[in-house]
């Protein structure tokens, strides 16, 4: 009776496997929107205004890097709790591939939150006369969290693979 347990048990890692399917229709749904938007700007080039544009650049960098973000966790993901890919040695094989525990890619995540947060604080910055006081405020608070918060999970990521 234990043995089917924990066989149903370690079946049931399986359910991962459309949640990460489910992260490549979102990665999908991010790049119909990098291109809408770089198609959108296209035809009215040289009537954009610099300022407009730098913002549109900044926002195709924020969707690459959830793009970005989205391949980690479901290739890392998919690999350290599913299974592992069956890729030849000499195919396109990204090299950081089987390489990445949950710690490393928790601390990944972190680094890309905090990059996305950046440029979404710098889109805000631009835009600054024409947003509140208390509300770019608080955007500061909130990104200044989120690297508090990337650091200390590296600094405890440091002293617990020294202790092991």
């Amino acid at each position: 009776m234990e043995k089917i347990i924990e066989r149903a048990l370690y079946s049931t890692r399986w359910l991962l496997a459309p949640i990460y399917l489910g992260l490549s229709l979102a990665l999908l749904a991010l790049g119909i929107k990098f291109f809408t938007e770089l198609l959108h700007v296209l035809p009215n080039i040289f009537s954009v205004s610099e300022m407009d544009l730098v913002l549109l650049v900044l926002s195709l960098v924020d969707i690459s890097l959830v793009a970005g973000l989205i391949i980690m966790v479901m290739f890392s993901g998919y690999e350290n709790f599913v299974s592992q890919l069956d890729l030849d040695d000499n195919a396109d094989k990204l090299n950081w591939l089987g390489k990445l525990d949950t710690g490393s890619l928790k601390n990944k995540v972190a680094a890309s939150i905090v990059a996305i947060s950046s440029i979404h604080l710098l889109k805000i910055f631009m835009n600054a006369p024409q947003i509140d006081n208390d509300k770019l405020l608080w955007y500061v608070v909130i990104h200044i969290t989120f690297v508090l918060s990337a650091f200390a999970m590296g600094i405890l990521d440091k002293v617990t693979r020294h202790e092991h």
